[in-house]
């Protein structure tokens, strides 16, 4: 009676989850305090089925973000556990890379689109750019009146500090594969070190940039692709500490560790994202420019 129930396959049929649903409805009710936030700002009102939303902005953002957050937890603490009573077979593996593949190549057309609207207006800065301050001129890039970073100040020091984190990262990962936990821990030690300082280099930049979002079409392109370049790092350095707490705790072998190496991959991606964000947007986009310093 037994063999007529035993799994006969690689392929892992997950238990009934709550949490697909759970984080739908966190992402909606954290959706409807954003817009509901933005609304406030404006001094406007957010009426859904004749309530008022924007009263409670901010409670309501904050309890959508915490479900977000606790499906998120509870949904990969599950998929932990099934890699620990060995669901995670060979095919099942397989498929996690592939899933993981997409996720990064979603995550390269995001990109895309700021890069594309940075060569559209830096290239075309006549048909682009519309001037907010008196001071500015457009039809030149950067708009005239601005001055820009020094790319070879703060950006170079963190372009220094992310091809270091890529070496440690790596380090930790064939540190993993020759079974030297010592070697994995400290690696991993490295890179989430390296990325805390990267973050706080790029705030430090920040409250110093001689330009602010709302400037002109520089500002607005510059902030949105490194701003958000440098929330994937914030991300991934989570990805990695979560990666170091695992490791420490003896949960990766030599033969299953996707959950680093997945980690790896997408720091690696960012890795390469802020090279062509420092190749255009720092050095390319400054030459001929007023260098504030």
């Amino acid at each position: 009676m037994a063999d007529a129930h035993a799994k006969k396959h690689d392929y892992h049929i997950i238990d009934p989850s709550p949490w697909p649903f759970l984080g739908s409805v966190g992402a909606l009710v954290m959706s409807l305090g954003g817009i509901a936030w933005m609304k406030y700002l404006k001094g406007a009102e957010f009426k859904l089925f004749g309530v008022d939303l924007a009263a409670t902005h901010f409670w309501l953002f904050l309890i959508g973000l915490f479900i977000v957050l606790f499906t998120m937890y509870s949904w990969w603490a599950d998929t932990i556990k099934e890699a620990h009573e060995g669901h995670h077979t060979r095919v099942v593996s397989l498929h996690l890379r592939y899933g993981m593949i997409m996720f990064i190549a979603s995550e390269l057309m995001f990109f895309v689109a700021w890069f594309w609207a940075f060569f559209d207006a830096s290239l075309f800065p006549g048909e682009a750019i519309q001037v907010s301050r008196a001071e500015y001129t457009g039809g030149v890039w950067p708009p005239q009146g601005i001055e820009v970073l020094d790319p070879f100040h703060l950006p170079l020091y963190n372009t220094i500090i992310l091809l270091l984190s890529g070496t440690t990262v790596t380090w930790a990962h064939h540190a993993l594969l020759e079974n030297d936990r010592k070697g994995l821990v400290w690696g991993l030690v490295l890179t989430v070190a390296l990325g805390v300082l990267f973050s706080c280099v790029q705030v430090y930049e920040y409250m110093h940039a001689p330009f602010s979002f709302s400037d002109s079409i520089y500002g607005a392109t510059f902030y949105m692709a490194t701003g958000f370049h440098g929330f994937h790092v914030f991300i991934g350095t989570i990805f990695l500490l979560v990666c170091l707490l695992r490791a420490m705790a003896g949960h990766f072998t030599p033969k299953q560790h996707f959950g680093f190496e997945a980690a790896a991959w997408y720091w690696h991606f960012v890795d390469v994202v802020w090279l062509f964000l420092f190749a255009f947007i720092y050095v390319w986009a400054s030459a001929g420019a007023t260098i504030a310093h």
